[in-house]
């Protein structure tokens, strides 16, 4: 087949193509035009039009140029027929890479990986279920199966925001939550219910950061009930905490208000971490209801509370709040009060402790400090330096699915407009309007 393959490579030639270079000229890679001259690999039929039109050929003469009859069936397919091609012309997508029994779509850097096989038809997989029955009866390791779930959705979440997280996860629920119907003994059952209902906390939360508030709010709800039905303060606590940050984010102050006083019932059997952030929250809260002075006792307790935290006591879904999430999250309280006083001041020196303390396991975090910190700059501060700190929020928020990200910058946005007349405004609000891809 290589020497009938001849006039291939000398039509490559003749166009003035390396083999590299007609390879970027069609989309593949340079050693998939190799196994063409060898004959090794038979181009697929929805990419024979560009290749004839790189080689300045026809069709039918590309087909003679691979050493094909123009007139046998296979050729009805390169022209848009029915007619399948003969056993000894194997698709690229199935043909076995030389000399490896492994399939070329299973090969490193074969059509599958590089994109060279034929396109997934669309809603392909949509219909797809893989169904497992859950065990009769059910002991520590399926605990521990649900909290490396959780665990493994929560770093994708904090990475990446919640996009994938959201979808992968509200599949790990629904068949993590078929385990509480299975016996299993005292200890146990309450271990899995907390297992779970972190779980759709996890899930919950993903779902409340890409914008699906009717999905956020069932399995908010869904959480709640597993903390109570497990007995687990810490988890019921946290759980209406996140409640509240929805309901503010949504606008509805009442709801927002009766979650966090729920979540402050019997603040005894919680620990110091759980208050300190139970109160930011609430200190939060108070400061859209423009009550500035409540709003500001409430951060005091909350970093007395803080200062009181042993990490190390702290349940798995309270490991996220450290030194640089109860910074950022307090300055928010305190933004009104900087906005008042019309200058950055306590807010803008927590959110830069929070941008210097967050770790690269939590990029999102440390994205909305800077944001945040951005903005606080255009309305009170210097616009220069918020065009610094706009710069790698944006930075930050490029490997983000987050909605709740995205309406951040666009605040941001709305901030640079009065000084836009500073080229350094100017170019922030270019990067964060017309966003590149790299």
């Amino acid at each position: 087949m290589g020497d009938r393959r001849a006039g291939f490579t000398a039509r490559r030639k003749a166009r003035g193509f390396t083999q590299e270079g007609l390879a970027t000229a069609v989309g593949v890679e340079f050693s998939t035009v190799g196994r063409w001259e060898r004959g090794s690999l038979t181009p697929q039929p929805w990419r024979r039009a560009r290749i004839a039109k790189a080689l300045g050929v026809s069709l039918d003469d590309l087909a003679t140029l691979l050493g094909e009859d123009p007139a046998d069936g296979s050729q009805g397919l390169s022209r848009g027929g029915t007619g399948r091609a003969p056993s000894d012309r194997t698709p690229d997508a199935l043909l076995p890479a030389s000399g490896s029994p492994m399939s070329a779509t299973s090969e490193p850097g074969g059509p599958a990986e590089r994109g060279d096989g034929p396109p997934v038809p669309a809603g392909h997989l949509e219909a797809l279920t893989v169904t497992v029955p859950p065990p009769r009866r059910i002991g520590r390791s399926e605990v521990e199966q649900v909290k490396l779930m959780t665990s493994t959705l929560a770093t994708s979440e904090n990475l990446h925001g919640g996009g994938m997280a959201g979808e992968a996860g509200a599949a790990h629920l629904r068949w993590a939550s078929q385990l509480l119907d299975a016996q299993a003994s005292t200890a146990v059952r309450a271990g899995i219910f907390e297992a779970v209902g972190n779980l759709a906390g996890v899930v919950a939360f993903s779902a409340f950061d890409v914008g699906n508030h009717d999905a956020a709010t069932r399995c908010f709800r869904f959480g709640l009930w597993c903390a109570e039905q497990g007995g687990c303060w810490e988890l019921r606590a946290a759980t209406l905490a996140d409640l509240a940050r929805q309901a503010i984010y949504l606008g509805n102050v009442d709801e927002a208000l009766s979650s966090i006083e729920f979540a402050q019932v019997r603040a005894d059997r919680l620990t110091a971490t759980a208050r300190a952030m139970i109160g930011v929250v609430r200190a939060r809260l108070l400061a859209v209801l423009g009550r500035d002075d409540e709003a500001r006792a409430e951060v005091d307790r909350a970093d007395a509370h803080f200062a009181e935290r042993q990490p190390e006591a702290d349940p798995p879904w309270l490991v996220y709040y450290d030194e640089a999430e109860h910074a950022g999250s307090s300055a928010r309280a305190l933004t009104s009060l900087a906005l008042a006083a019309n200058r950055p001041g306590e807010a803008a020196d927590r959110l830069r402790t929070a941008i210097q303390l967050h770790s690269d396991a939590y990029p999102r975090s440390r994205a909305f400090s800077r944001a945040r910190l951005a903005t606080l700059h255009m309305a009170v501060g210097d616009p220069r330096e918020a065009a610094l700190v706009g710069r790698r929020a944006v930075e930050d928020a490029r490997m983000l699915h987050s909605r709740r990200m995205d309406e951040e910058l666009a605040t941001l946005v709305r901030a640079c407009q009065r000084h836009r007349a500073i080229p350094e405004v100017a170019e922030l609000v270019e990067l964060l309007t017309h966003p590149t891809d790299d």
